[in-house]
C-alpha cells in the first residue's frame, strides 16, 4: 500500500466526523476520505440486516478509492455489520468498538463499567462481549441514550433541557458504583460537558473516537504505512442526501468548514 493513499472513514450520518477530527488531530498529514450515510440516517434504529447491507455497499464505494485502512466509525455499523464487512474485503478495517472497550478496561478502578449508546449498539451486547473477553471479571451495564443524537445535531449539548434527559438516562450509574463511561456513539463527544456533570465525581468518559485514532495510528506506524510529514492531509466527504445541511451541522462536529463535499447515489 502507498503511504500517499487515503484513510476510509463512515458513518451513518455526521458523527462519524468526531473520529476524524481526532484522526486529524493525531495524524493531520493523513488524507481521509468520509462517507457519510445521510439518506439511511440513523442506523441505530435498523436490523442487523440492514446495516450490514448499507455497510457493504459503502465499503464497496470505499474500496474504488484505493483507501489504505477503513475507519467504520459507526458504532452500530461496528457492532452489527463489522465481521461480514471484513470477511467481504480484503482492506484493513477498524471499529470503534475494540479500541473504546479497551480503553475502558485500563481506566476502571472499581472493575463496574457504563456503557451508553444507541438502541441497537446497547442492545447487541457489543461493548460488554468484548470487555468479558478481556477481563471476565469486570462488569458493565449498557444505557441506551437515543435522545442524545437529536440533541448533538441541534446543538443543544448544555443547558437544563439535555441536563435533565442527561440526568434521567444516567441516574442508575451513579448508584450502582460505575466509574467508568464509554461514550458508544459518535455524537456523544459533542455532549460531553453535560454527561459528565451529571455523573458522580471521578467517573472518567472514554471517548471512542480518540481511542480509534489512537489505533489507526498504531497500525500505520507498525506497517510503516504513514502519511508524508511535509504535506497536510486533504478532506473528502461523501454523502447520501442533503450536502447542504451536512456541510452546515458539520462544522459543529469536526471544528471547522467543510470545503469539499460531494452527493452521491450508491446502487442500494
Amino acid at each position: 500500500m502507498s503511504n500517499s493513499l487515503p484513510i476510509g472513514v463512515f458513518d451513518s450520518g455526521l458523527g462519524g466526523l468526531t473520529v476524524v477530527k481526532a484522526l486529524k488531530d493525531l495524524m493531520p498529514n493523513e488524507n481521509i476520505i468520509y462517507f457519510g450515510d445521510t439518506a439511511h440516517i440513523p442506523y441505530g434504529t435498523k436490523s442487523t440486516e440492514t446495516v450490514t447491507h448499507y455497510s457493504k455497499q459503502i465499503t464497496g464505494f470505499l474500496s474504488d478509492k484505493n483507501v489504505k485502512l477503513i475507519v467504520v466509525a459507526c458504532n452500530t455499523a461496528s457492532a452489527l455489520a463489522l465481521p461480514a464487512i471484513k470477511q467481504t474485503f480484503d482492506i484493513p478495517m477498524i471499529g470503534v468498538i475494540e479500541p473504546g472497550a479497551e480503553a475502558a478496561v485500563h481506566a476502571t478502578k472499581s472493575g463496574v463499567i457504563g456503557v451508553i449508546g444507541t438502541i441497537s449498539t446497547i442492545s447487541s451486547g457489543a461493548y460488554s462481549s468484548r470487555i468479558r473477553n478481556l477481563n471476565s471479571n469486570l462488569i458493565t451495564s449498557g444505557q441506551a441514550c437515543p435522545l442524545f443524537v437529536p440533541l448533538a445535531e441541534e446543538g443543544w449539548t448544555t443547558g437544563d433541557v439535555p441536563r435533565m434527559i442527561a440526568e434521567t438516562y444516567l441516574n442508575y450509574f451513579n448508584s450502582n458504583n460505575v466509574d467508568t463511561v464509554i461514550l458508544g456513539c459518535t455524537h456523544y463527544p459533542l455532549l460531553k460537558k453535560t454527561i459528565q456533570s451529571v455523573l458522580n465525581p471521578g467517573v472518567q468518559l472514554i471517548d471512542s473516537s480518540e481511542a480509534v485514532s489512537e489505533a489507526v495510528a498504531k497500525l500505520l506506524h507498525d506497517k510503516d504505512n504513514e502519511a508524508n510529514r511535509e504535506k497536510d492531509g486533504t478532506l473528502t466527504c461523501y454523502v447520501t442526501d442533503m450536502p447542504q445541511k451536512f456541510e452546515e451541522l458539520g462544522r459543529r462536529f469536526l471544528g471547522e468548514a467543510l470545503l469539499d463535499v460531494s452527493l452521491v447515489h450508491l446502487d442500494w
